[in-house]
């Protein structure tokens, strides 16, 4: 190659190419960061179906709502609720158990916390699973239907020693109340896109998300 072909070769400036240096150091951390923080909430996407994840605030509020209720040494179960599981895990606490009930099998990436849950068989569950051995379920039908809440309302009721923390539509009011005792809370969760029907909680004991923050 002649040195007029080395001529007709673009080169970056050194501010240009400092630049371009630190942009990809910053997406080169950022993918490290994704792949070390399992618990990150949308590090699995959400299937647009069936799922739909809690805004960071909302998590965070429902997880440290499951702690309190649960008490110290207390064990959570989290049914369709993946994001408030992927919460309490990403606080690094260790004075509670708790376990995610997913038809989903893409969270089996948490091992023994991981159980295969489908609510068309709401008491399929493996034998390590005892009855009424939560002090508190959290649950969010995937579907918004009376047969989808009637089906997880007896896998609740299976699991939990008595409290109840139900994260559905607010069409659902009557039926949770019928079904699980329990009824609205002032707190309004959010969720990281817009969903068509206005979505609320319901528990069934004194909450702190009937309390403003």
């Amino acid at each position: 190659m002649s040195d007029s072909d080395d001529d007709d070769i673009p080169r970056l400036s050194s501010h240009t190419l400092a630049a371009l240096q630190e942009f990809y150091a910053e997406q080169k951390q950022q993918s490290d960061a994704g792949r070390d923080d399992k618990y990150n909430i949308g590090i699995i996407e959400e299937n647009w179906l069936s799922q739909f994840w809690y805004s960071q605030e909302t998590a965070l509020r429902l997880a440290k709502e499951a702690i309190a209720a649960a008490g110290e040494g207390g064990r959570i179960a989290c049914v369709s609720a993946p994001s408030v599981y992927q919460k309490l895990r990403a606080l690094h606490r260790e004075d509670f158990s708790v376990y995610i009930f997913e038809y989903d099998k893409r969270f089996a990436i948490y091992g023994e916390e991981f159980i295969f849950y489908d609510y068309n068989n709401p008491l399929d569950l493996p034998e390590k699973i005892a009855a009424h051995s939560f002090d508190i379920v959290i649950a969010d039908p995937p579907y918004l239907s009376k047969e989808c809440l009637r089906k997880t309302s007896e896998t609740i009721k299976y699991l939990t020693q008595g409290k109840i923390l139900l994260c559905t539509g607010a069409v659902m009011e009557e039926e949770a109340a019928k079904l699980l005792g329990v009824k609205m809370c002032k707190f309004i969760p959010k969720h990281t896109r817009t969903l068509g029907n206005e979505f609320r909680c319901y528990v069934n004991y004194d909450s702190g998300l009937d309390h403003e923050i």
